[in-house]
């Protein structure tokens, strides 16, 4: 037996069909050639602006270390995950392993929380003590690491759709702006500036970053509980399916998030006649796709019931 042939016999209750989703449970392919590349550059560059921000005292070129270094691991993890999201629908992972994606970009999300607390710590420490700091210094080695930055923004900004990239890409872009504020440091130190400029740049940065952060922690976490996905009204779904002819109520009503962008529905519909289910079903479907961007649902018909049961969305009213 071939490979292909086996794999296509493990999983035959899990593969859509003609009609079905166009969804099927698994990340597009994405390239792993920038993302290998930039890592191989982040990680690299961290460790000599950890070497430049020791040698110069600079809070700010240590706060760019820190944000390359923590940008090359969320890279890594971004790269494994999208490789693991790629694989099929399997008898263990119904699913698939797309939210693996998710994951990444959560705790990725987690990291840079982490690294910005740490940033204003030692900010607030440096502005109660001061650190004489080697401005032409540090703005030689953040003019290079700015380049960096932009070249590895440059290739992830690309990937605009892929949740785990976007996580990916603000570790990116806050790291880029430290290395623009430890420009700014470098040559406002230079020239006589005070040394508070450097904490408080730093401060400015990690204020930026936090915006986008939980942007992603709260997009993530939604999708990880199964949330209604965002710009769909729960309610007005119910309504829509109960104004479809030929259907009584509905009830046992779930809309959640497989992964961003990608809705799934699943509900119980009392209907009045059982023999014109396929047409109530096609008409279902395209009001779903067409309304509220869901093709990926599982409709249960019920017709046995003289009533609708509590809470049901009811369609028919006293004339």
């Amino acid at each position: 037996m071939s490979a292909a042939h086996q794999h296509q016999e493990e999983n035959q209750f899990g593969e859509h069909e003609r009609g079905d989703s166009a969804y099927t449970h698994q990340s597009r392919p994405q390239s792993a050639r920038p993302l290998t590349t930039a890592i191989i550059l982040t990680l690299s560059y961290a460790l000599i602006e950890l070497a430049g921000g020791l040698w110069s005292g600079s809070l700010a070129l240590l706060a760019d270390a820190g944000h390359m270094a923590t940008d090359s691991a969320a890279l890594l993890f971004a790269l494994a995950a999208n490789i693991i999201a790629r694989r099929p629908v399997s008898d263990r992972h119904s699913f698939g392993l797309a939210r693996v994606e998710v994951i990444a970009a959560f705790v990725n999300a987690l990291a840079m929380l982490g690294v910005v607390a740490w940033i204003f710590y030692e900010a607030i420490d440096r502005l109660n003590s001061p650190v004489p700091v080697k401005g032409l210094g540090v703005f030689a080695i953040a003019g290079i690491g700015l380049l960096i930055n932009i070249a590895v923004a440059w290739a992830l900004s690309r990937d605009r759709e892929n949740v785990n990239t976007r996580a990916a890409l603000i570790h990116v872009m806050g790291d880029l702006l430290g290395s623009v504020a430890a420009i700014a440091a470098g040559l406002i130190i230079y020239f006589g500036g005070p040394l508070m400029v450097d904490p408080l740049l730093s401060m400015f940065v990690a204020a930026l970053i936090l915006r986008s952060t939980f942007g992603v922690l709260r997009e993530t976490t939604l999708v990880l509980l199964d949330s209604v996905p965002k710009g769909v009204d729960y309610k007005r779904v119910g309504l829509s399916l109960a104004e479809i002819p030929g259907i009584v109520s509905v009830h046992d009503l779930h809309v959640w998030s497989m992964v961003p962008g990608r809705g799934a529905l699943s509900a119980h519909v009392l209907v009045d006649d059982i023999e014109r289910w396929p047409v109530i079903l096609h008409q279902a479907r395209l009001v779903l796709k067409r309304d509220f961007r869901i093709d990926h649902i599982t409709l249960q018909p019920e017709w046995l019931r003289k009533d609708p049961p509590e809470r049901a969305i009811a369609v028919q009213s006293a004339q």
